[in-house]
């Protein structure tokens, strides 16, 4: 679905949003849906075709970031365009702000303002990713380091995000509102040279494609594929290593953690103090607690974010809030 012929984009585009539909679980498949539509050729040509393919279930849900002159008036236009294409639409202004830079704190408002306009507990949001964002992320994660989840880039499906488009290549979605006469709106940011994914949009990935031939998107959006495949596989192993450790108290039981892979295990030790409420973890915090368990030599405890230690004791690991410094 990476190409496109005259006259068959939205067709193309139809067909994505229904095959991933059908992957989705029963009562989500049943349930209203809202797409998250910036105005953008893609996430506007997956609003109509979703449209299209599910007459009266589609709502459209514009976020005005409120980052550019003008935007409140540019997102009450687009949401009486696709009102009088048949689309209900409404407009949820956010504020922008927080740690992590404009795009991170953009990102989180978004997505906050999109979980806010489902109709339904089980209704899904589409977001138009495509394969050509699949592939920057991917490229993303690897310049970072961030390990293979990041590698992995995103998932289809996501609950309750939903990514129909990332089989399909930008072309088309320009090609689809092309043929439905709809006019998409050109972000600036998508041309801002501050911002590193624009820069791997129109630096990096034209240059890889010189020098390796082409295909590279595609190849990129393979390997994460493969590396997603590989991970649930891996999650599954860790899962049931994690149930075989855990202990009444609520700790993991040391023996039971250590004769299994270090992949394996360190994924078990992910999910037990993520839900246990640490957040911020990074690769060197796991590599130091996996070293309570693959590297034990009577060390001290761990130092993780949040104000908690991570401590092994009588073979038994257990977290506990850290202790304040001595005062005087």
């Amino acid at each position: 679905m990476t190409t496109t012929r005259a006259g068959s984009a939205v067709a193309s585009l139809r067909l994505a949003v229904r095959r991933a539909l059908v992957a989705l679980p029963a009562p989500v498949r049943e349930a209203p849906v809202v797409v998250g539509c910036s105005g953008g050729a893609d996430s506007l040509a997956l609003t109509l075709a979703a449209a299209a393919e599910l007459p009266g279930r589609v709502t459209a849900a514009i976020v005005d970031h409120g980052l550019q002159e003008g935007s409140a008036a540019r997102s009450a236009a687009l949401a009486a365009d696709l009102g009088a294409r048949g689309v209900p639409a409404g407009v949820h202004p956010v504020v922008v702000g927080g740690p992590g830079g404009l795009e991170a704190a953009a990102r989180r408002a978004r997505y906050a303002a999109l979980l806010a306009a489902r109709p339904a507990p089980d209704s899904p949001v589409l977001l138009g990713h495509t394969l050509d964002d699949q592939a920057e992320t991917v490229l993303l994660g690897l310049g970072r380091g961030s390990g293979p989840r990041s590698i992995a880039g995103m998932r289809p499906w996501d609950p309750p995000w939903a990514r129909p488009l990332l089989g399909v290549r930008r072309a088309t979605t320009r090609a689809a509102c092309a043929e439905l006469g709809a006019t998409a709106w050109d972000d600036p940011h998508n041309d801002d040279a501050r911002f590193t994914r624009v820069r791997l949009r129109r630096e990096v990935l034209p240059l890889l494609e010189d020098v390796l031939a082409g295909g590279v998107a595609e190849a990129l959006v393979r390997t994460a594929a493969q590396l997603r495949e590989d991970g649930d596989a891996l999650d599954a192993l860790a899962g049931e290593l994690l149930a075989a450790a855990r202990l009444p108290e609520g700790g993991l039981l040391a023996a039971t953690l250590s004769p299994a892979p270090q992949a394996v295990r360190r994924r078990a030790l992910r999910e037990w103090l993520l839900t246990s409420g640490v957040r911020d973890l990074t690769d060197l915090h796991l590599r130091a607690v996996d070293d309570l368990v693959g590297r034990w030599r009577g060390q001290g405890g761990v130092a993780l974010p949040g104000g908690l230690d991570l401590v092994r004791r009588d073979g038994r690991l257990s977290l506990h809030r850290a202790e304040p410094p001595p005062v005087g």
